[in-house]
């Protein structure tokens, strides 16, 4: 892998394989669709991947208040609440149903419509999940993007030894209501073996879990942490980096954002896919896109602080450096 997004910190900002050519919408009548989303519409994870969202559309010619109504419905990291939030969206039928959280949003989504284009994003493999039957033609009324967050585990916590060489007690914080925990504790176990480290694996669903979990890692003396890949991470993201600048543990997230604390190409291309579908494609018709581009970020200032040492050849290996 050639480039590759760390924070300490490993990103999934994702430039994907299918770069549509977009078809400029010439519609006068304003289009409705739906966009519902684990996180909370104030992190800046939300507000980079709905920027980049709406770049793709206006590139297609679909601008929100002019041609465009876009219903938003967050869950602010509670996933007991996405069913109600999809229910709601299908009621007021909107054209196209975008998701973003991971494989339960998608889910949530097509257990609430068979017939409403969806455009999911997942860190998991859709096929293996079950969400689509194929990437290239995935079937029924479900296309997106895998953005490949649980398969970079292994790379995360490689890049941690690089940083902490002689780390020996790892800590791996993860939600469990996450449909991927168990892939992604998977993958960090077989990757800890191999690099001879002691995992500890804790688990947190609210913000009071988290404060919980990083006593917990005091307490046992980790030598750094590796942040599992769920959104609610991304809504708690302001007590997730103080936390780990109180304590002085090295961490490596799986968004950029912690690091810069940034758009989302991915987003963009969804953005094109939903101008597509407003064109009269179908998700038949659209194959699941895939990262091609994996950005490696270093906060060198954080890391000073951390009293650990960045090689230069570390930080050349960076598409970009935080002083």
């Amino acid at each position: 892998m050639r480039r590759r997004d760390f924070i300490a910190a490993m990103g999934a900002a994702a430039a994907c394989l299918f770069a549509p050519h977009a078809v400029r919408a010439q519609q006068t009548t304003t289009r409705t669709i739906g966009w519902l989303s684990l996180r909370s519409a104030d992190t800046s994870t939300e507000k980079s991947i709905l920027a980049a969202f709406r770049q793709g559309l206006n590139q297609t010619g679909y601008v929100e208040g002019r041609n465009l109504t876009i219903e938003f419905r967050f869950a602010d990291g509670y996933y007991d609440r996405l069913p109600a939030l999809a229910a709601d969206l299908v009621r007021r039928q909107v054209e196209v149903l975008m998701t973003g959280g991971g494989t339960n949003v998608a889910r949530v989504a097509q257990a609430a419509t068979t017939t409403i284009p969806i455009i999911f994003a997942t860190a998991n493999d859709p096929v293996q999940d079950g969400i689509v039957n194929s990437i290239n033609r995935p079937s029924g009324n479900s296309t997106g993007t895998f953005v490949l967050n649980t398969a970079l585990m292994p790379k995360r916590r490689e890049l941690l030894r690089q940083i902490v060489p002689n780390a020996r007690l790892v800590g791996f914080l993860v939600n469990p209501n996450n449909s991927n925990t168990g892939d992604q504790v998977r993958l960090a176990q077989s990757a800890a073996r191999t690099m001879d480290l002691e995992l500890l694996v804790l688990s947190a669903t609210t913000a009071s879990e988290i404060d919980t979990a990083f006593a917990s890692l005091m307490q046992r003396n980790v030598d750094g942490l590796v942040m599992g890949a769920d959104p609610v991470f991304q809504v708690q993201q302001d007590q997730v980096i103080a936390l780990a600048a109180r304590y002085r543990l090295p961490t490596i997230y799986e968004w950029s954002e912690f690091v810069r604390a940034g758009g989302v190409e991915m987003f963009r291309q969804m953005g094109v896919y939903v101008s597509r579908m407003l064109n009269g494609a179908k998700p038949a018709e659209l194959p699941v896109m895939q990262p091609t581009k994996f950005e490696l970020v270093i906060n060198l200032k954080t890391a000073k602080s951390l009293g650990l040492k960045i090689t230069e050849s570390f930080q050349q290996l960076a598409d970009e450096v935080i002083d």
